[in-house]
């Protein structure tokens, strides 16, 4: 058997380079440092390009290796075979790169059912050939679908060229797979339970869609059995708008409840919680509304990891991550007194915050171009330039540059759909039309008693900007009022 060889000293040298580029966040400006430093090209060089580039040198070097007789992390002396490693995963990922994204679309389309790998025993032979244990093959061919997964879902739902929505990007990123990619595949890779996130933002910013490409990018093992991941990333997210609820009801939603636990009860429900992947996350929508009751049933889930069911007295256990998020202002909530600290301080192991749409125009003007292309493309299924100069044209028209899109990119979606419907919008209504349109349909009597009171609450929030003095005005609690509040107006 030939003894391991050393690593010459340009062959390290160029090993640590890459070693810097896979470790890199993909969304941050040190990995196209990294990229330009190894490949020598110049800052006009694309990401493609500089890719491209370091592939046709890691492949040099494995050329070189090869004739020297060093096929795998065997043949490398100890202190080398990390670097080794990195070097034949590197290869390994954008040799298959493609193939999991076709991967991405075929699970898409199958739903919950996990779709079957045809190319998995090629590429997990080739990880063999290497040398990488069984249970590293299965590490690193999950690993590698998780890195792809999480660019696709970070890349394409959360669009926007701002350096705001860059650091978004770059946030949810390292939410995922912490600061260092080395260290998360070492230790954490699956206890990200543990780190439990709050998502900040004003309504309709995408909270929900950053808390979407968290959980559906989280680590799912390899079934080498049945040649497929142990269950589809379909699953991996659950979503509950906690504002939705009556008190009432709000404790069977989170954690379910056993057949006759209360009136109407007639069958079992597996609350939120039960139906979570141990492999993903939930999404706690609007975490602000809750009451100091729920809260603390609440932070003992995240504290012991367990939950009772109503009616049972068998506890269950958790094993997802949980995602709260809020459009609040929770640190004066938490000084206030209405959202307990050890809850606060049990939720915030990360804290991400959403830029609203008008934050994001100011940072850069071309975001509204951006985000009027991708939600024309998703509601026509296509690219259609026409469509999105109609809009474009409405907006210079009736709104101009400087309006403050208070609905954020969900009023923006509307926008679309309203122009692609009615031919224009003109923004959204301000207090004075809002109450000239209240008191013309009560007085022709064409308005209903539900629009009336989303009308009124609408009117008395533009004026107080407070969900607890709207409350005090109309005899209506809180969470009532937000519910009106938010309602969409008729048209």
């Amino acid at each position: 058997m030939k003894s391991p060889t050393a690593l010459k000293s340009s062959e390290l040298h160029l090993l640590k380079l890459l070693e810097q580029t896979i470790f890199a966040n993909p969304f941050s400006d040190h990995q196209i440092h990294a990229e330009l430093k190894m490949s020598g090209l110049p800052p006009t060089a694309t990401h493609d390009e500089r890719i491209s580039s370091i592939i046709d040198l890691v492949t040099d070097l494995f050329r070189q290796l090869e004739a020297r007789g060093q096929h795998s992390l065997q043949d490398f002396l100890p202190q080398d075979r990390g670097y080794m490693q990195n070097a034949y995963i590197f290869d390994f990922f954008y040799a298959y790169r493609h193939k999991f994204d076709q991967l991405i679309a075929a699970q898409s389309r199958a739903g919950d059912t996990p779709v079957k790998i045809p190319f998995a025993p090629e590429a997990i032979a080739l990880l063999e050939h290497r040398g990488f244990t069984k249970a590293q093959v299965r590490q690193y061919f999950a690993l590698a679908w998780q890195l792809r997964r999480a660019f696709y879902f970070i890349e394409t739902t959360l669009v926007g060229r701002s350096n705001i929505m860059k650091k978004l990007r770059h946030d949810l990123w390292n939410n995922v797979f912490t600061h260092n990619l080395d260290l998360y595949a070492r230790y954490l890779f699956t206890r990200m339970e543990d780190f439990s996130t709050l998502i900040l933002g004003g309504t309709g910013t995408g909270k929900g869609t950053a808390a979407a490409a968290i959980g559906r990018s989280g680590f799912i093992p390899y079934d080498e059995k049945n040649q497929c991941f142990v269950e589809s990333y379909t699953q991996s997210f659950v979503s509950l708008n906690l504002s939705q609820f009556p008190e009432s009801l709000l404790e069977s939603e989170l954690f379910g409840h056993r057949k006759g636990a209360f009136t109407g009860a007639v069958e079992e429900y597996r609350g939120v919680f039960d139906r979570c992947s141990p492999h993903g996350a939930i999404l706690l929508d609007e975490i602000g509304e809750v009451s100091i009751p729920v809260q603390i049933k609440l932070l003992q889930v995240l504290q012991d990891r367990t939950f009772t069911p109503m009616g049972s007295h068998v506890a269950s256990r958790f094993k997802g991550r949980v995602i709260a998020a809020t459009n609040r202002n929770i640190l004066q909530d938490v000084t206030g007194g209405v959202f307990r600290s050890d809850f606060y301080y049990r939720l915030c192991s990360d804290i991400i915050t959403v830029p609203s749409l008008k934050q994001r125009i100011e940072d850069d003007p071309q975001e509204l171009t951006d985000l009027l292309s991708h939600v024309v493309e998703r509601m026509v299924g296509r690219p259609t330039p026409e469509l999105e100069q109609l809009v474009r044209e409405n907006i210079e028209r009736h709104l101009g540059p400087d309006y403050p899109w208070p609905g954020n990119v969900r009023e923006l979606e509307q926008c679309v759909r309203r122009v692609l419907l009615k031919g224009e919008y003109k923004g959204a209504m301000p207090a004075g039309t809002a109450s000239e349109t209240l008191m013309a349909a009560i007085e022709e009597g064409t308005i209903s008693a539900q629009s009336l009171t989303a009308t009124y609450c609408r009117f008395l929030y533009a004026r107080h900007k407070n969900y607890e003095e709207v409350g005090r005005l109309t005899g209506l609690d809180r969470r009532t009022v937000k519910k009106y509040t938010e309602s969409t107006p008729a048209p």
